[in-house]
């Protein structure tokens, strides 16, 4: 300690009449979102979903969850099909259409979608549908059940999709300001030292 912080540190021992010259930290309120905040907003939105609409899946609340969070990282089906003892990527697009989770190959399909959702209208089974559309009963399937989901989506103004990224962006940001943060406060307490290393 250099004469000079000596001095500051007694003055302020003067005034604040204790020599404690740190204070702890406490978490403050309106804090950005940690881990268990993230984690606590997406099952509650899960829970809502499953009171709200109706659910395939038999996972429960914090595995859904874990599923959104999986794949808002960029996970594929396979993948987060393999953090699941019981699941395989079927049945985890069937989760994700549950969770409003759409994936562009989810209709990227060798058929004129329009002319799927024209023949829904029919009383065409599900082996006249794959005839007609040149495709296999799965592909046909899917592609209609993402169409459905799509329009869930639509009836509930896409509300919970928003909650999912709403949740995710909190902690993204909070962890970009940490980040930030640190950096800045070993920048600042650095600048203008001189490092005098002797090998």
């Amino acid at each position: 300690m250099d004469e000079k912080t000596e001095e500051l540190r007694d003055i302020f021992i003067d005034v604040a009449d204790d020599e404690t010259v740190t204070e702890s930290q406490a978490d403050t309120h309106g804090s950005l979102s940690s881990e268990t905040e993230v984690d606590e907003r997406l099952h509650d939105a899960v829970a809502d979903m499953r009171d709200r609409l109706e659910f395939d899946t038999d996972l429960d609340d914090d595995e859904l969850a874990a599923v959104v969070k999986q794949f808002y990282a960029g996970e594929s089906d396979a993948e987060i099909a393999e953090r699941f003892d019981d699941l395989d990527a079927d049945a985890v697009a069937r989760t994700r259409f549950d969770l409003h989770l759409l994936r562009e190959a989810d209709t990227d399909v060798p058929f004129d979608v329009d002319r799927l959702r024209e023949l829904r209208e029919t009383d065409a089974t599900p082996g006249e549908l794959a005839e007609e559309l040149g495709a296999s009963r799965d592909v046909v399937h899917r592609c209609a059940r993402a169409l459905d989901t799509r329009a869930e989506i639509r009836s509930v103004n896409d509300r919970y999709r928003a909650e999912f990224e709403n949740a995710l962006r909190d902690r993204e940001l909070s962890e970009r300001l940490t980040s930030t943060v640190h950096e800045d406060g070993l920048d600042e307490a650095t600048e203008g030292q001189e490092t005098d290393i002797d090998f």
